[in-house]
This record gives C-alpha cells, structure tokens and sequence, in this order.
C-alpha cells in the first residue's frame, strides 16, 4: 500500500470487515463500546490499550475518515470534528495559553476573524494580522510570546494566496506551529505539509463533502500537536457523529474527479468574465491575470472551483445580478455539485467592518461562485443573462 498514490489510499484504506464480510465500511452509529472484562476496560482508560471506549473520543467510522485525510495530506496523526470551524477553535484552544499571541493573515473567513477578535481575547490571547500583500512586514509582528502563524490560501473569498515555502520557513525561523487552512484547495490540490505546515485544517462541509449535506471538519498533522488538541476535544466534545464520519470517508473516494471538474469548470468561467463589459475584475488562482499566478502554479496542481469577481456598479448592481439568476443557487455554502453564488459583503463576512472588509477587497460590487458540476456551458448562460 505505501507505494500506492494517497488517492487510491483513500479509497482503499477502510475500517477492518466484520463477520459479514461487507464490501463498503457499515456504519457504526453506537454511542458507547463494551468491555471483554473489568481489566479490559481500565487498560483502555489508561491508554494502555488502543480501542474505542466511547463516540466522543473516537469511532470506527471517525477513526476512518482522519485516516484518509492523514494520507492525502501527508499527516501522521488526525482528528475528526463537527464542523470546519470547531476544527479552527479547536486547534487553537488545544494549543494556545493565556498570554499567547496568534499571527493570522489579514485575509480569513468570516467566523476565524471573530474567533481571533472577539473569542480568544476572553482568554487573554492576542493576535496581528499581516497583510498578503506585505509578507516583509510579518516578521516585525513576532513577539516573544507568538506560538502560532495561522494561515488561509486560498482565502476566501478573495483568493490571494500565502506562499506556503515562505510561511514554513519563517515559522521553522521563530519556532512557531504553522497552522494552514486549506479548504478551497482540498489535500488533492495543495499540500501544506510538505512546505512545512505543523497542522492543515478542512472545512469537511465544502469540497471534502461535495454535495452541500453534512457539516464537518478535520485536524491533521503532526502528532505532537494533535496529542495536544485531542486532549481538548475529548473533554470539550466537538465530536463528528459516525454517520457524517461515513458520509465524508466516501466522499473522498471521488474527490479527485470531483474536483477536476470543478477546476475546470471555474476557469471555463473565470475566461469568460474577464471579457465581460460588466465585470471590473476577475481573481481566480490559475488565471494568468491572478497577480500570484505563478505561485499558484507552483503550489497549487490546478485553481480550485472557486471564482471572484466584482461587478460594475457596487451594490445595487451585486443584488440584482443575484436576483436575475435562474439556474445557480443563492447560498452561503460552497463546495457543492450545485453551482452557488454569494455575496459576502452581506452575508458570509458582513460581521467584518467596512474599514475591515476593505482591507482584503471584500467590496459591495464582490461576488463569489462556488462553480458545481453542471456543464460549463449552462453556468456561463446564467450568469451571462444575470449580468445582462
């Protein structure tokens, strides 16, 4: 198996049969798991022995899915969480003390910009954020009590990019845990770890799902980290259930065609707004035009299934193009086989400031398609006619 590539590993790599001899791994929706005798039961309590004990600590069916994310990712050790940003707290708050500080980049998610300013400050740690597009001014922003560089590439929603060799380098430099969330790449189409990422994070909900129909995330990484995590985990419970642990595991056996499709498919879009009279610009990490091309290409196989654009005319515009849509589906997802369209400025970061949503082109104009799976043809027939 060692020497098969992590794509087949993660179709082949299942849970051991059971006396029925199935072909797909069954899913073992159990709360608890009984004992074989008294010492059976206090040698697993005291880790003396590997074995499940109880669903919020681990399950067959958890225990399967972070397997297969450790090898697409290249982790040594992982854990399986209820949503993405579970996972994100989690890592966090497994990790850091009272008096750390967090070095972020500026461009993030929505809920990670709250967890850093409004969450972990009741704790008494801090965070910077530096800026993507100044990565000679991130060193100025260690401190002596900074542990973690916690970054996202592609951000979201605006799609700039960290160069994830310069991020290893300068966190192996000041000793800090370089945490990557790599969601809109998905392991089969950027792999942090191998640029030196301590710990890469998934919103399992997105592409790892595909389908827009469970909520989950993942921690993979270095064992020594994930020790530290699991400790958290187990006892504050942000447990994936077996059934969504199922659901993603098999989500993974199609995940690189998947997402050959949605690459496809999104610079097959990306083309065609570029040349559209009502579009001002177009960022998609392996358009020619992305001002970070070339370190897309480098580190990233193809450019994701993710398009942002921003529309002439600013917010009047923006919600009329939204509502002139007939085929793609407004939502605050992405990830799905269904073609979504988003607007962030009022939804998925409208918690950010103005001041703060313009510091990372979160404009009133910005629009985000999660391109699906349709043929390439009818989801530029849509947005076309929206556009008008």
């Amino acid at each position: 198996m060692s020497n098969q590539k992590p794509e087949t590993q993660a179709i082949r790599n299942q849970t051991n049969r059971t006396e029925q001899r199935e072909h797909s791994t069954p899913l073992f929706m159990t709360s608890s798991f009984v004992f074989d005798s008294a010492e059976h039961a206090r040698a697993l309590f005291a880790d003396e022995q590997e074995g499940n004990v109880y669903s919020r600590y681990s399950n067959p069916n958890t225990d399967e899915f972070a397997s297969k994310m450790c090898e697409l990712e290249g982790a040594e050790a992982g854990i399986a969480t209820a949503s993405g940003m579970s996972a994100i707290f989690s890592s966090l708050a497994g990790l850091l003390e009272q008096g750390d500080h967090v070095l972020a980049c500026r461009s993030l998610f929505g809920s990670s910009h709250q967890i850093l300013n409004c969450i972990l400050p009741k704790w008494g740690i801090d965070f910077s954020y530096g800026d993507i597009d100044q990565p000679e001014k991130w060193e100025s922003l260690i401190n002596d009590n900074t542990r973690v560089l916690f970054v996202e590439t592609p951000s979201n929603p605006g799609l700039d990019l960290i160069d994830l060799e310069w991020a290893g380098k300068l966190a192996e430099a000041h000793d800090l845990i370089l945490i990557v969330d790599n969601c809109f790449a998905t392991p089969y189409l950027q792999n942090p770890m191998e640029y030196g990422a301590d710990l890469v994070l998934h919103s399992a909900t997105k592409f790892i799902d595909g389908q827009g129909r469970g909520i989950g995330g993942v921690i993979v990484g270095k064992q020594r980290y994930i020790e530290e995590i699991s400790f958290f985990t187990r006892h504050s419970g942000p447990a994936m259930s077996p059934f969504n642990a199922w659901m993603f595991s098999k989500s993974l056996e199609t995940l690189p065609a998947r997402m050959d499709r949605h690459c496809n498919n999104a610079l097959e879009l990306a083309e065609f707004l570029e040349d559209h009279p009502a579009v001002d610009w177009v960022k998609y990490p392996h358009l020619e035009s992305h001002p970070q091309y070339e370190l897309a290409k480098k580190q990233m196989k193809q450019g994701g299934g993710v398009v942002s654009f921003q529309i002439n005319g600013g917010n009047k515009a923006a919600m009329q193009f939204l509502d002139n849509l007939n085929t793609l589906s407004l939502s605050a997802n992405l990830g799905d086989s269904r073609t979504i369209a988003t607007h962030p400025a009022s939804t998925t970061h409208s918690s950010l400031t103005e001041e703060e949503r313009n510091a990372v082109n979160i404009t009133q104009g910005m629009m985000r398609i999660a391109v699906g799976l349709e043929a390439a043809e009818d989801i530029i027939a849509d947005v076309d006619q929206a556009l008008g």
